[in-house]
């Protein structure tokens, strides 16, 4: 059973970073419907303003899955998968995989912990270069989730490669970056909720002995942090998809 125990000689940086972005693709492939619920309800109430009972075409999110089922069938629930994907390699890769190197940048040498204000340093810096690293990956993404609810005459992107090279062409390389501020706001705040928030709960239920340094552990620690960290960044989420899929000028 030696081959069962853990490795002595910790991860590597480039282990780490490949990892964190194959963890990324496995969680989006299980979540996008729920992801691309998310970007409806977000962007509903866009066009009429204020907006009326009988304008709203979503409620709730099993409401909204179901309905797009019903009307654009079920595939509707992945569109935009690819671009998704590609966004998780880029952006999950740095945001997670990187998130220890770069707090043990910020770690006083000789330190035995690490600080709050290095973790929050760390989270805010891996999400910054994130967000800039995949960009182009998430407007994409959001722009096909969205489209969904078009008519086929009134959906501009044919796949994700065209989606691309359309919004280059048509909106310069500055469109493939739109809404990159509000995004960097949005993953600083995800980030500080999220990554500093698991560490903490990892480490008080490693200090009040309930649980062990194990998987049910980790799940408990990120079932917690993922909850506070969407609650606080919410409204900064319905800024950001909202930017990203409106036309030039609108906001």
């Amino acid at each position: 059973m030696v081959g069962l125990k853990p490795p002595e000689v910790p991860p590597t940086a480039a282990m780490k970073f490949v990892s964190a972005g194959m963890a990324g693709c496995i969680a989006d492939l299980c979540t996008f419907p729920l992801d691309t619920a998310k970007v409806r309800l977000q962007i509903q109430g866009e066009v009429r303003i204020p907006r009326t009972i009988s304008s709203v075409q979503y409620r709730g999110v099993l409401g909204t899955l179901s309905t797009m089922v019903r009307t654009e069938g079920a595939r509707s629930l992945y569109r935009g998968l690819a671009a998704g994907l590609q966004r998780q390699m880029s952006f999950a890769s740095i945001r997670i995989g990187l998130y220890d190197s770069v707090k043990q940048l910020y770690t006083p040498k000789g330190a035995d912990n690490t600080g709050m204000a290095a973790r929050l340093l760390a989270g805010c810096t891996t999400g910054a270069v994130a967000v800039a690293c995949a960009q182009p990956t998430d407007v994409v993404k959001v722009r096909f989730q969205a489209s969904g609810a078009l008519p086929d005459s009134a959906r501009r992107y044919s796949g994700t490669v065209d989606a691309y090279r359309t919004i280059a062409r048509e909106e310069g390389i500055r469109g493939l970056w739109r809404g990159t501020l509000p995004n960097i706001a949005r993953n600083a705040i995800i980030n500080c909720g999220e990554l500093v928030t698991y560490d903490l709960l990892k480490d008080a239920l490693l200090r009040a002995q309930l649980m062990a340094d194990n998987v049910p552990c980790h799940f408990v620690a990120a079932f917690g942090a993922g909850f506070c960290a969407t609650l606080v960044a919410s409204p900064v989420d319905v800024v950001k998809t909202r930017y990203m899929n409106a036309s030039p000028g609108q906001y």
